[in-house]
């Protein structure tokens, strides 16, 4: 076991300064989680992503889908959406996330990367709707992809490689300091799903 395998799951900080951001590597086997990715792609309501970018209304080939405690209205990307219920299967798979960051979640925006020509552009989650500085759950499953962090001013980066299963903690003053991205690659070709469980103060 190398250094960086003997501080996954432990309550190290892998940012230097102003925020916290804690990976606890894989809380499934590769056999759960292959069962929850086939799960998530038939039984979740996926639709692909809107946004409005310098005034123009785009539909990415990415799809998402927004689950929560109420029906609630969250705003990213300036495009408003409504919460749909849980499921049993992601209330299953939030009681597990919940367990390893001791956090409660009442919220889940889920993506969907066909492949890796796929991606998220540098942004943070700083909306409004948001708990501030609270707890973002970040879990994936399908293909491994690359997840990296920007400092606002510094422009140092951290990156990691999520892997199916793996669990990624975001919280304090993480998204007013650090900017995240998942950046595309040619080298992908299968699908990834990504939870990212959040915290509504709505």
């Amino acid at each position: 076991m190398n250094l960086f395998e003997s501080e996954i799951g432990t309550s190290k900080n892998w940012l230097p300064d102003q925020g916290t951001v804690h990976y606890y590597g894989p809380i499934f086997s590769s056999r759960e989680a292959k069962q929850y990715f086939d799960r998530l792609m038939s039984e979740i309501q996926w639709k692909n992503d809107e946004a409005i970018i310098f005034g123009k209304h785009i539909i990415t080939k990415r799809k998402v889908a927004w689950y929560a405690d109420k029906t609630y209205s969250y705003t990213y990307s300036k495009v408003s959406r409504t919460a749909l219920l849980w499921t049993d299967l992601l209330l299953e798979i939030k009681e597990q996330v919940e367990h390893q960051t001791g956090q409660t979640y009442n919220s889940c925006l889920l993506n969907l990367y066909h492949n890796g020509s796929e991606g998220m552009a540098w942004h943070s989650d700083d909306e409004k709707d948001l708990k501030r500085h609270g707890s973002i759950a970040s879990l994936s499953f399908g293909a491994s992809r690359k997840f990296a962090f920007k400092h606002r001013k510094t422009k140092e980066k951290i990156d990691f490689v999520l892997q199916s299963g793996d669990l990624l903690e975001m919280k304090d003053e993480t998204q007013d300091h650090w900017l995240h991205n998942i950046p595309t690659t040619k080298k992908v070709h299968t699908p990834r799903i990504n939870l990212t469980f959040r915290q509504m103060i709505k």
